[in-house]
């Protein structure tokens, strides 16, 4: 007897009745169909409420419901530059109450003894002024000034704070002002006009981050594969760390991996990472540069949610982070260093001859299991970003396949058409699910997984089937080792 969906057993009404079913229109793999999450803070001139979750599908869109030059612009600035495709969401926050503003300043000396351009880089961009044959310090500080406040993108604002003497203050309040790189020439040929010198004050003093708690609620069980977070103080990695956990368990399957960035030695990162141990959270090590923080875990989170959709197993290696420019080469991070950093759970980036930016290779924080053991089982960002698509494309082969199925024992003789699973039938429909994953390059070793599968009733309750599924992860190639034996 046939196990008819819609189609009553009690009908009298002559007629031909056929009903479809879905159960077998599906027979490849499913994709997830991902979305990106920017957490920041906003101007209180843009028009979004806070802790509240908007889709943005446009760096202009960004400006009106955040702010022109505020954090999450910025932020979907770098994000669209990498990445126009995938769904993009935002959750603003407004600044911390209490939060203080960076500072930080340009000192310019001397006269011009012939003409030339002043090239001030602020968070990565520059602002050009032009410095006539005999201007001087104070005229080239009134121009600089000038075209930092009419660059409504900038994160800064200027003013003066005496002859040659350019103050900046950060628009956004709190901690994410002291990011703001400050500089006067970043490019080998920039050069500043003949009798001019100028002195930077780092930006500095900037105190208090938003609490991502409203952030967090406003997710409620929205599923956010990518999250692009600008925060890396403790409280706030605690508060998202636990959620993405919770997001990873088997009652609430909604998993997520955010990118972070923070900028440091290699002394101060190594330090910060050993503190960190979640398989949830990429941070991305920053020496001295132009880009801020924030801009970098934007482009990353673009990054990932692209390629991890495509294929979650292949490694993000060489991938270029457009628009972030990186250190000089005295700043950057050496092969050494890179090298302790990756034991300590910082991802790193090289910059390339032609001064682009490119992964290197992302990590997770994770490092240590819960007996405080080394351990590698999440290190891999790819690792877990397949493990999340084996767990979804099963689910939804099952949830597909076996809806309103019931469930007997193997060996019983029901009539074909029925509505009915055994764990012998789980166990076929999974190792054709695996083949499929084997065929797309996420696993290897039908053989291992045939043998250790188990299906199974479950022993107390008759209504319940147990599946053990164990497979083999294909790898990323990240090293090569090789012996030249060379004859001469």
């Amino acid at each position: 007897m046939i196990s008819f969906e819609r189609i009553p057993v009690n009908l009298r009404v002559p007629g031909v009745y056929a009903e479809f079913s879905t159960a077998n229109a599906i027979r490849g793999l499913v994709g997830i169909p991902y979305k990106i999450l920017v957490l920041g803070q906003k101007f209180s001139a843009g028009t979004a409420t806070a802790a509240t979750p908007y889709r943005v599908a446009s760096e202009a869109e960004a400006a009106t419901l955040f702010g022109q030059g505020s954090m999450l612009h910025a932020m979907f600035i770098a994000l669209k530059a990498v990445n126009t495709f995938t769904e993009s969401w935002a959750i603003a926050l407004a600044d911390a109450g209490g939060a203080v503003a960076a500072t930080g300043s340009i000192t310019f000396t001397g006269t011009a003894t012939a003409a030339g351009t002043v090239n001030v880089w602020i968070a990565g961009t520059r602002i050009q002024v032009a410095a006539a044959a005999s201007a001087t310090a104070a005229a080239v500080a009134t121009a600089v000034i000038s075209a930092i406040n009419a660059d409504t993108n900038l994160p800064v604002t200027a003013a003066s704070g005496g002859a040659g003497v350019v103050n900046l203050t950060a628009r956004n309040l709190g901690e994410v002002g002291n990011d703001i790189d400050v500089r006067v020439n970043y490019y080998d040929d920039e050069v500043t006009p003949t009798g001019l010198a100028s002195a930077v004050v780092d930006m500095a003093s900037g105190t208090g981050n938003p609490s991502l708690a409203t952030a967090i609620a406003a997710m409620g069980d929205e599923w956010y594969n990518v999250i692009a977070l600008p925060y890396t103080d403790s409280a706030n990695l605690a508060l998202l760390e636990t959620e993405l956990s919770d997001r990873w368990g088997p009652e609430r399957p909604l998993e997520g991996h955010a990118l972070a960035a923070k900028r440091g030695t290699q002394g101060t990162l190594g330090t910060f990472g050993d503190a960190r141990n979640s398989p949830h959270v990429t941070v991305m090590g920053l020496p001295s540069m132009p880009s801020p923080t924030y801009r970098v875990a934007a482009s990353l989170a673009g990054i990932v949610a692209e390629h991890g959709q495509r294929d979650p197993a292949r490694p993000f290696t060489t991938l270029e982070m457009p628009g972030i420019l990186g250190p000089k080469p005295l700043n950057r991070f050496t092969h050494a260093e890179r090298n302790l950093l990756l034991y300590d759970g910082i991802s790193t980036f090289t910059v390339d001859t032609g001064g682009v930016s490119r992964i290197e290779r992302l990590i997770t924080t994770y490092q240590r299991n819960a007996a405080g053991l080394p351990d590698e089982s999440y290190l891999a960002v790819n690792s877990l970003l397949t493990l999340g698509y084996l767990r979804y494309s099963f689910r939804a082969r099952f949830a597909q396949k076996f809806p309103r199925h019931k469930l007997a024992s193997d060996g019983t003789n029901f009539g074909p058409g029925q509505a009915v699973i055994t764990p012998k039938i789980a166990k076929a429909e999974a190792i054709a699910l695996f083949m499929q994953w084997e065929a797309a390059g996420l696993v290897e070793g039908l053989a291992q997984f045939k043998d250790e599968l188990v299906a199974e009733r479950n022993a107390t309750d008759p209504n319940r089937l147990d599946m053990l599924l164990p497979p083999d992860l294909v790898n990323q190639l990240i090293v090569v080792g090789a012996q030249i034996g060379f004859v001469l």
